[in-house]
């Protein structure tokens, strides 16, 4: 329904679909950093551990990571502190770059990714993919996909 300012409101279609995609974010979100806190992580500890685990020799400058993951660079300064502290990972200086820094996981650190990995993806199973048919996966995807690279061409990067 339009008004006079021209804002398109959303129907009452749009308004469940929205407002699921909502609720399903937040709550598996909650639900796998629940699943992480036995292993005394958060989403955004495995998240980093991902990334630099998938990386060229389990490192990656901290520009990079920062958005990789998202966050600012200040922010991932700080969680890259508390992660050093636990001792999953460590910050070297860049030998190309005298100001960068490289963010390197540990050998701990990937012992915990080991360990962890496997309890993150049976959560994801049971609360995620294996509530959804191959049909309805693929067309998530599909409905998804150009989401995705729309708001990371916002981002510079597609």
């Amino acid at each position: 329904m339009d008004t006079e300012n021209g804002t398109r409101w959303l129907s009452e279609e749009e308004q469940r679909a929205w407002r699921a995609h909502l609720d399903v974010s937040r709550l598996l979100m909650h639900q796998l950093e629940r699943d992480l806190q036995p292993f005394g992580l958060t989403n955004n500890d495995y998240e980093i551990l991902v990334n630099l685990s998938e990386s060229e020799d389990h490192r990656m400058r901290m520009s990079d990571l920062a958005t990789a993951t998202l966050q600012s660079k200040s922010r991932l300064s700080h969680q890259i502190t508390r992660m050093e502290n636990a001792g999953l990972v460590r910050r070297e200086n860049c030998e190309s770059d005298r100001r960068g820094l490289y963010a390197v996981l540990t050998e701990h650190g990937w012992d915990t990714m080991r360990q962890v990995a496997p309890h993150h993806v049976a959560s994801v199973r049971e609360h995620f993919i294996d509530l959804l048919g191959e049909a309805d996966l693929k067309s998530l995807y599909a409905s998804l996909s150009p989401v995705a690279q729309h708001l990371r061409s916002l981002r510079g990067r597609t």
